[in-house]
């Protein structure tokens, strides 16, 4: 189950995100506000006492602040990728950077090297490379296509990161704690540049605009909270259960463009999109 809503509640963030442009929504407000949204469901969904703070060890704060920063970073990113880039193209180059973690884990971990996990490795990135080329066809924007490289690298640095402190860093129970503190933290960091903008008249916060954190929030908070969970229940390998979530939420979030935002599939975006579907069945059966 930890696998099923790691994708769910992943994909639902990409279309949330497409849909802000038709509601008028502040991006960056929302994602402020969405931050502050996930870390009460840390308290709400999973309670402990403040006093629990003081038992953690001090490497805890910095790898904490560390996922905070590249949180809100790579989120306010993705957010104007995908209207600018389009849904499928920033849910591939966030999602399909699980190449560069994927490889990071298979060194780091040492794990068994199979042909089959190899060829689903290629595959997914085989998709990328289709997938975002569209985005350039689509947009011809190449002011936005930076976007897609920062995403996929920033992403990749970021889901090896969370998977060194679910082994190393957290203690048993501690992945609710970790996560809601780190969404925190990327909401005082929010806070800070928010207020800033604001000093100088570049930002009018809205009633709007909290309403869509308060909606983003929720997702966001499971959707990590989720996935470290998996890293921990499931007795696949670690690499595996990246590649195997991360090629679903692109498959599942490029669906939501082509059915309900009527996002254009050329025939490089279908081979792309075919070759996911076998990397999907060549991890899983890797795993």
């Amino acid at each position: 189950m930890e696998l099923f809503f790691a994708i769910l509640f992943s994909s639902f963030i990409f279309v949330l995100f497409k849909l802000f442009p038709k509601f008028q929504i502040d991006t960056f407000q929302a994602i402020v506000v969405n931050y502050f949204v996930a870390f009460f469901c840390g308290m709400i969904f999973f309670p402990f006492q403040w006093t629990d703070l003081l038992l953690v060890d001090a490497k805890w704060f910095g790898f904490t602040l560390t996922a905070a920063a590249l949180f809100i970073g790579l989120f306010l990113n993705m957010g104007i990728s995908a209207q600018k880039n389009g849904l499928s193209s920033t849910s591939v180059a966030v999602k399909m950077s699980m190449a560069l973690s994927v490889l990071g884990m298979m060194l780091f971990y040492s794990e068994k090297i199979h042909w089959l996990k190899i060829s689903g490795i290629i595959l997914a990135i085989f998709g990328v490379i289709g997938m975002t080329l569209q985005a350039k066809d689509q947009n011809k924007q190449a002011s936005s296509s930076w976007m897609l490289l920062v995403l996929f690298i920033g992403s990749g640095f970021l889901d090896f990161i969370l998977n060194y402190i679910q082994h190393h860093i957290l203690q048993k129970n501690e992945t609710a704690f970790f996560t809601a503190f780190a969404f925190g933290l990327a909401g005082l960091i929010g806070v800070f540049i928010a207020v800033s903008l604001i000093i100088k008249g570049k930002l009018k916060p809205s009633l709007r605009n909290v309403a869509a954190g308060i909606l983003l929030g929720i997702p966001n908070y499971f959707s990590i909270y989720f996935l470290m969970r998996a890293y921990d229940v499931l007795n696949w390998s670690n690499s595996s259960i990246l590649a195997v979530i991360n090629v679903c939420i692109v498959l599942t979030a490029s669906l939501f463009g082509l059915i309900f935002f009527k996002e254009k599939w050329n025939r490089l975006k279908i081979i792309g999109f075919i070759s996911s579907l076998i990397s999907i069945l060549f991890l899983y059966l890797s795993v």
